[in-house]
């Protein structure tokens, strides 16, 4: 997998061969994270496809002295997240249809209740929150090991410090997240 500072120059400069080598290293890693967020592989891989593409479009904004991976991320996270809203939209126009018409005899609907789903929206909005407001330096750290699934040594190496400092940084973010949910409770 070649990923380094001089394939990612290249891409920054808008090199479309270094960019379809990034992608090809970085797609699989990036297709599970968008699934374990989505829960859906069809959802999944439109969503993986919107990313590289807003990646190709945002390039010039890439800084190649970052890891890429990182900041291919965050373009996913928030495609997740507008996808998460769009559904949240989507349900709610089903309910506004009429249970009489056609259209309705066709809509299964595996939800939970209201009260649950507003709960847990409530929730994840809260982490959503608590973890934006993280600083990078402790939220690339906990997103590559705790969602994207990464060992500490991986997130090192795309960090680009010590296994220790992941620990550490690990370990407070953790610690700022518990300190930022408790005050919301």
């Amino acid at each position: 997998m070649v990923t380094g500072p001089e394939i990612c120059a290249r891409a920054a400069g808008k090199d479309r061969a270094a960019f379809e080598t990034l992608m090809t290293a970085t797609k699989g890693g990036l297709f599970r994270f968008v699934r374990r967020y989505t829960g859906d592989d069809e959802d999944a891989l439109d969503l993986v496809q919107e990313t590289y593409a807003s990646a190709w479009l945002a390039i010039h904004r890439y800084d190649p002295q970052r890891p890429f991976d990182v900041w291919l991320r965050a373009i996913a996270l928030n495609k997740c997240r507008d996808w998460g809203r769009r559904r949240t939209v989507r349900r709610w126009m089903r309910y506004t249809v009429g249970l009489d018409t056609p259209e309705a005899a066709h809509v299964t609907d595996g939800t939970p209740d209201t009260d649950t789903l507003i709960d847990d929206r409530r929730k994840i909005e809260r982490l959503n929150t608590a973890l934006r407001d993280l600083p990078d330096t402790l939220k690339a750290p906990l997103l590559l090991t705790s969602i994207d699934g990464r060992s500490q040594q991986e997130a090192a190496r795309i960090l680009g410090i010590t296994v220790k400092a992941v620990e550490t940084r690990i370990a407070r973010a953790r610690q700022k997240l518990a300190s930022a949910l408790s005050r919301d409770i």
